[in-house]
């Protein structure tokens, strides 16, 4: 078994779309119509047909909650492995992405944590 799709839960499709295809670098996967919303899936470049990331809607009741008490305590609503943690948030600091944690060691792992700019806080992650 392994995990073939998660979500993460946006404000505005389109504007998420941008954001983890231009800012991140993700690739478009998937998008068809659903209504109101889209089936909205992004990959990463070196895996296409790997994990796909989708970008729902947050249109559900229950979601703004917790939504906001995710951003409120902290706590990222995905996890993205890179190779190099500092130079990463270099990168995205310059394309003025905001930071909620700056790159932090914690043994053999090192992480920090951005907005997404879709109500979310997103953490990326290496592991020696």
């Amino acid at each position: 078994m392994k995990i073939h799709l998660t979500s993460v839960f946006v404000d505005d499709q389109d504007k998420a779309l941008r954001f983890y295809t231009d800012v991140l670098g993700f690739v478009k996967k998937h998008d068809v119509p659903l209504g109101t919303a889209r089936w909205l899936t992004v990959v990463s470049p070196e895996d296409p047909d790997g994990t796909e990331l989708l970008l729902e809607p947050s249109g559900h009741p229950a979601v703004q909650p917790y939504k906001t008490a995710l951003v409120e305590d902290g706590i990222p609503a995905a996890s993205f492995a890179v190779d190099d943690v500092r130079a990463e948030f270099d990168r995205l600091r310059e394309l003025g992405v905001r930071f909620t944690q700056e790159p932090m060691e914690m043994g053999t792992v090192t992480t920090a944590v951005l907005d997404d700019t879709c109500g979310n806080l997103i953490q990326i992650v290496h592991s020696k």
